[in-house]
């Protein structure tokens, strides 16, 4: 007797350096085939691809290859889960946010028109572009001045990540760019405005980084008094808000053409990587704590409790799941600064032990590092090298090492950084918990959970049992169960991630004795934090400023 091929969906992963593209089937979240296109530009922080350089703190990307994500990975991921294109009933995006992108009115990125290929500010923002942070401090100042209801449920600080922040750069910068984008647009609505031809905006990233809540964005007066030019700034912005989990139409014939899907196969509408990976987590109930730990974290939580907690990165209403509020928290820099740790701190003779023994540094300086008793390096460290997102939301302050001495070796350096991000993710967790919000469930999801030292050092330091999403593409997947809502294969975000989302409960357990010694660590951390990050030395932001001061003197290199 034949039977119909079972019904599979396609959630697509727009990260960093990559896109993901993961075929899952929609009954029970059995992953069938996945592609990765790495992208040929990568993160343009140095020059732009005609050799023009960036100042300081830029970070920009290239649409065209989020487009090849598209043209390569889907077929490529078809092609391995072993289906048919009649089998896939949705596709649903994700993308790092909040990068952001100025558009012509029918979609064009700026970058791409003549004669702007040379402007910087024609291209897209990465998230990790953090040159906007005068704007962001500006932004904080008049919203505090005139009293601004919003200010509070970003934790009284906006970030130089964010869609404002970026766009007054622009304005204030390079007028003429500002001035030619009819569209100011979230990455993550702009690839599916490419896959179906029409314009859709997500919920999400209006909310959480779009200054959007209660209905509408800061109105015309406030924005004047950023800029007068600023005033007419949501024009740009503007378009109706569409729920998570809902259709934002149907796949065009030429991205049709593109991904070797049908035409007119569902298409979910955006979502941010970090959010999307709650469903396949199954950490969608109130007080479960997700951190999506990679090049940096993000913490993300549903609440039933509307809360003003400090250094926030927003709570809005729906912006994970229908019917809670969702937090955002996160740690500007973790895996990068792990890498940097490697990239720097190790010796010829460590590389050559590694390459001998067939494993990598950062395999070596972990297994190093694990054989330690907690404090026996005798360092500490500030985990901000590419800022404090939270709790602090402050672009410009910068990494700190204490401790150092003559017997001090790569892997004692390597541990502190290790420690450092497990006590700013525990800072997180107490200013929600201070906040009366509580955190019940701590779970971690993305590519470090490799790293068994590092997951058992946050359940140490965290003191509380650590689950671990049981797949290595979260996002993806996460994506993958929008898609199945938004065609109808299940009936909201919660019951498809109780059927395809994937959970390892309490796979790490807090040692005792090793939790008690890392509460004295942090609170010699917490003194560190806040002396740095308070206002009790300011000799970060000064520092920056001698260094931006310095590069404006020095000639270009020929």
């Amino acid at each position: 007797m034949m039977t119909d091929p079972p019904a599979v969906t396609v959630g697509i992963d727009f990260g960093t350096l990559s896109g993901r593209a993961l075929v899952v089937a929609v009954d029970d979240g059995k992953e069938l085939g996945s592609a990765v296109h790495e992208y040929t530009h990568g993160v343009v922080d140095a020059a732009l691809p005609n050799g023009r350089e960036l100042p300081p703190d830029w970070a920009l990307q290239i649409p065209q290859d989020w487009r090849d994500v598209l043209r390569f990975a889907v077929p490529r991921a078809l092609e391995a889960a072993g289906v048919r294109a009649e089998q896939v009933v949705g596709v649903a995006t994700d993308f790092t946010a909040c990068t952001v992108l100025p558009a012509t009115a029918d979609g064009t990125p700026l970058c791409e028109l003549p004669g702007m290929a040379e402007r910087p500010h024609a291209y897209p923002k990465l998230w990790r572009h953090h040159a906007a942070q005068p704007e962001a401090e500006l932004i904080v100042r008049r919203a505090e001045e005139s009293g601004q209801p919003w200010l509070g449920r970003y934790g009284g600080r906006i970030s130089s990540e964010w869609q404002y922040a970026k766009a007054l750069q622009v304005l204030r910068e390079d007028p003429e760019v500002y001035a030619a984008a009819d569209r100011w647009i979230e990455a993550a609505d702009w690839i599916v405005w490419q896959m179906t031809g029409t314009e859709n905006r997500n919920l999400c990233t209006a909310g959480y980084k779009g200054i959007h809540q209660d209905g509408g964005y800061p109105d015309a007066a406030f924005l004047a008094s950023l800029h007068p030019d600023f005033a007419g700034f949501t024009a740009k912005l503007d378009h109706p808000l569409s729920q998570l989990g809902t259709a934002a139409g149907g796949l065009s014939a030429s991205a049709a053409a593109l991904t070797g899907l049908r035409e007119g196969t569902v298409v979910a509408v955006g979502n941010v990587d970090a959010h999307v990976t709650s469903a396949a987590a199954r950490a969608l109930d109130p007080g479960h704590l997700l951190a999506i730990m990679g090049t940096s974290t993000c913490h993300i939580m549903n609440s039933d409790v509307l809360a003003e907690v400090p250094g926030m990165c927003g709570v809005v209403r729906d912006g994970v799941v229908p019917g809670l509020w969702g937090y955002e928290a996160g740690q500007s820099g973790v895996g990068d600064i792990f890498a940097w740790a490697v990239r720097t701190a190790t010796p010829q003779p460590y590389a050559l032990e590694a390459r001998q023994r067939g494993i990598s540094p950062h395999e070596l300086l972990t297994e190093k590092a694990a054989a330690q008793p907690v404090g026996g390096h005798g360092l500490l460290a500030l985990d901000w090298h590419s800022g404090n997102r939270s709790v602090l939301v402050d672009h410009h302050l910068s990494g700190l090492l204490v401790g150092l001495t003559l017997d001090t070796r790569p892997e004692d350096v390597y541990r502190a950084l290790v420690e450092a991000t497990a006590f700013g993710t525990r800072t997180i967790v107490e200013a929600f918990e201070g906040a009366g919000v509580p955190v019940t469930d701590f779970t971690a999801a993305g590519g470090l959970l490799k790293n068994t030292f590092l997951m058992q050092t946050y359940s140490d330091v965290l003191n509380r049992p650590v689950n671990v999403l049981s797949s290595e593409q979260g996002p993806a997947l996460g994506a993958a169960i929008h898609a199945a809502v938004a065609a109808g294969a299940h009936p909201d975000i919660r019951t498809a991630s109780a059927a395809m989302g994937r959970l390892h409960r309490n796979a790490y357990l807090p040692d005792p004795a090793r939790a008690a010694a890392y509460d004295d660590l942090y609170a010699e951390y917490r003194a560190l934090h806040d002396h740095f990050g308070r206002g009790g030395s300011d000799v970060m932001h000064r520092l920056r400023a001698l260094r931006g001061r310095a590069q404006a003197d020095t000639p270009a290199q020929p």
